[in-house]
């Protein structure tokens, strides 16, 4: 979902782009504008040739989070992540040349369940499974910060009807069948598509962008909120809440309990920096998606 819109808008203002998929014929098909080199991220290092002539490399691989846990699932969470990270990182530490500038992935996860405190770039790591996953994401991509510029995105919410979050609400709720998840009181941060790739871009531009940096709107809202707004944007309803308990048997009591827990994210340092975010409110983020 962001890696393709990722390379619409590189190819779009001018770059050139090489791909690293387990699948180049499939990618081929999907992006054509793309040089695709084929990569098992968890089994090996990227072939050397696909860095010829590179300046930047966006990191985006990552098993997706939303399933049932369990240890082998944690597992394959976490190896496509951190050893991934280090396979590529381990690569491009051979090269006569190696780019100037690595852009990995990484998410609000990092923060654990926090209720309502204001999360800046600074606060310190959560404590759960997912707290623990990406910072062990982001040390593998920070290792490669004695050779090249490393800015680590943590990601919130990305809004984009075709995949994440947004995709699966929208059956219940189109059904009159949506409503916040247990209390509604934890935070979502979230961000939309346009901006998650904007932050992208601007982290590649801006020569000072490193570290880790919040890709999250500043409007931050409850799920209340967001399910209340969604549901507004739609025309339906929102009066079915999810009860906790029905998340655990559904998805099981770890990730369940991760359903219900919340972040209050700010992007600071991408605000700082003179990032201007194009759709900051989440009513205007929802009426751009379903207009």
């Amino acid at each position: 979902m962001i890696g393709g819109a990722l390379c619409n808008a590189l190819i779009d203002r001018g770059d050139e782009v090489i791909g690293l998929s387990r699948n180049p014929d499939q990618a081929s098909q999907n992006q054509p504008r793309v040089e695709w080199h084929g990569w098992e991220p968890t089994r090996e290092r990227p072939p050397e040739k696909a860095f010829d002539g590179v300046e930047a490399v966006f990191n985006l691989a990552g098993e997706p989070i939303n399933k049932r846990w369990n240890d082998s699932t944690k597992e394959r969470i976490e190896k496509s992540r951190v050893r991934a990270t280090t396979n590529l990182v381990d690569a491009m530490a051979t090269l006569s040349k190696p780019p100037s500038t690595l852009i990995s992935a990484s998410a609000i996860g990092y923060y654990g369940d926090r209720g309502d405190e204001l999360l800046y770039e600074d606060a310190e790591p959560g404590d759960d499974f997912l707290a623990h996953v990406v910072v062990e994401w982001e040390a593998a991509a920070n290792a490669a910060s004695d050779r090249m510029r490393v800015a680590t995105i943590r990601s919130g919410h990305v809004l984009d009807p075709r995949g994440g979050l947004l995709a699966e609400l929208l059956t219940p709720f189109r059904m009159g069948l949506g409503g916040r998840i247990a209390s509604g009181n934890q935070y979502m941060s979230w961000i939309h598509r346009n901006d998650e790739i904007g932050i992208l871009l601007w982290a590649l531009d801006n020569g000072s962008a490193e570290g880790p940096i919040n890709a999250t709107s500043p409007n931050p809202v409850t799920n209340k909120e967001f399910v209340k707004l969604l549901a507004k944007s739609l025309g339906r309803p929102a009066i079915v809440p999810i009860p906790g308990f029905a998340l655990d048997i559904a998805r099981g009591s770890e990730f369940g309990h991760v359903l219900r827990e919340g972040q209050r994210v700010y992007p600071r340092r991408a605000t700082d920096g003179g990032y201007e975010f194009k759709l900051p409110d989440l009513a205007g983020a929802l009426a751009n998606l379903f207009r």
